[in-house]
C-alpha cells in the first residue's frame, strides 16, 4: 500500500463535518491506484468501511485501472459491470486489466477485481476517439435549483439515530429534490421518481477520466432507493437486505463532476427479490450527460 493510499484509507473516515475538500481529496487518493505491473493495479478501501466495500468505489477504481491502459485522447463512453462477491474492506483489491482490443476508433478493456484469490467484480469498458455526429437528447425535468435545497445532513437530522450512516462525512454533496425515502415511508407517499442534485464536494483536478470515475462512484448512491421508495421501505428502518448485482453506464457528453448534476432515477419493475432502477444525469444547464441502469438484490423480510 502506498503512503498516499494509506492516508486516504484512514482520512476518509476521520474527517468531521459535512464533507468538503479534505474528504474529496481522500476519495481522489483512493482512486489513484498503485500500479504493481503493466496491467495490474491495487486499490484500498477506507479504514472504517461498512461490512462490504461500497459498490461505487470498486466500480470507480476498476474504471481507473482500465483507463490507465488507454490513450488519454480516447474517452470512456460505456461500462458494464457485475458485482460477484461482497468486497472485504480490510484488504486491498487487485485489479487485473485485459487489453481486449485496440481498434482505429474504439478501445475495449476488461477488468477483474480480485480478493483472497477470488473474483469479486468484473467490468467491461469501451473507449472511443472523439468524433462528430448527429445529436439529440431528452430535456431535464423542471426542478428547484440545488442551492435552494437542504443538505443531506439537514434532511437526515431527525432520523440520525435510526439511519446514522447518512451523517458521515461524504465526498459527494447530495441535495434531495423530492422528500427522501425515509420521509415518504412515514408520509405514505410512494414516489415514482427519486431526484437528487449531486456534485463532488470540492475542486477536482483537470483529468477527464477522474471526473468520469467520480460520477461512476456517485452513480451507486440513491439509485436503488427508487425501488424501495415505491414500497414504503428503507434501509435501516425496515428488514431490508440488499446488494448491487450489475451496473451499466453510458457517458454521452463531457462534464465536470465538481459541478452540480441532477440524478433523476426511477424503477420500472421489481420481481424475484430483485429490483431494476434506471437513471439519467443532467448537467446544471440541462445537458444530458449520462444514463445508468442497475439491478439490485432486494430481500424485504416480513413485508
Amino acid at each position: 500500500m502506498t503512503e498516499v493510499a494509506r492516508q486516504a484509507a484512514s482520512g476518509l473516515d476521520q474527517n468531521t463535518g459535512a464533507g468538503g475538500q479534505p474528504v474529496l481529496d481522500n476519495l481522489v487518493a483512493l482512486l489513484d491506484l498503485e500500479r504493481i505491473e503493466e496491467n495490474i493495479f491495487r486499490g484500498v478501501s477506507p479504514a472504517h468501511s461498512p461490512v462490504r466495500v461500497f459498490g461505487g468505489q470498486v466500480a470507480g477504481q476498476a474504471l481507473v485501472a482500465a483507463g490507465r491502459t488507454v490513450p488519454e485522447e480516447r474517452k470512456v463512453h460505456s461500462l458494464h459491470a457485475y458485482f460477484i462477491r461482497g468486497g472485504d474492506p480490510s484488504v486491498p483489491i487487485v485489479y487485473e486489466v485485459d487489453r481486449i482490443r485496440d481498434g482505429r476508433s474504439f478501445t475495449t478493456r476488461r477488468v477483474i477485481g480480485v480478493q483472497h484469490g477470488k473474483a469479486i467484480f468484473s467490468l467491461s469498458a469501451s473507449f472511443q476517439k472523439v468524433e462528430p455526429g448527429i445529436e439529440h437528447a431528452e430535456g431535464m425535468p423542471d426542478v428547484p435549483r440545488p442551492e435552494t435545497l437542504p443538505t443531506l445532513l439537514e434532511r437526515v437530522s431527525e432520523f440520525s439515530d435510526q439511519i446514522g450512516h447518512h451523517d458521515r462525512p461524504r465526498p459527494i454533496d447530495i441535495r434531495y429534490v423530492n422528500d427522501p425515502p425515509w420521509v415518504t415511508r412515514q408520509t405514505g407517499e410512494r414516489p415514482a421518481r427519486n431526484q437528487v442534485w449531486m456534485r463532488a464536494d470540492g475542486k477536482l483536478p483537470e483529468q477527464d477520466l477522474l471526473h468520469v470515475c467520480v460520477l461512476t462512484y456517485a452513480s451507486d448512491m440513491t439509485l436503488l432507493d427508487s425501488v424501495l421508495a415505491r414500497h414504503g421501505v428503507y434501509w435501516g428502518l425496515d428488514n431490508v437486505l440488499g446488494a448491487s448485482l450489475d451496473h451499466a453506464l453510458w457517458f454521452h457528453r463531457p462534464f465536470r463532476a465538481d459541478e452540480w448534476f441532477l440524478y433523476d432515477s426511477g424503477s420500472p419493475t421489481a420481481s424475484g427479490a430483485r429490483g431494476l432502477a434506471t437513471g439519467q444525469f443532467f448537467a446544471e444547464d440541462g445537458t444530458l450527460i449520462a444514463t445508468v441502469v442497475q439491478e439490485g438484490l432486494l430481500r424485504v423480510l416480513d413485508y
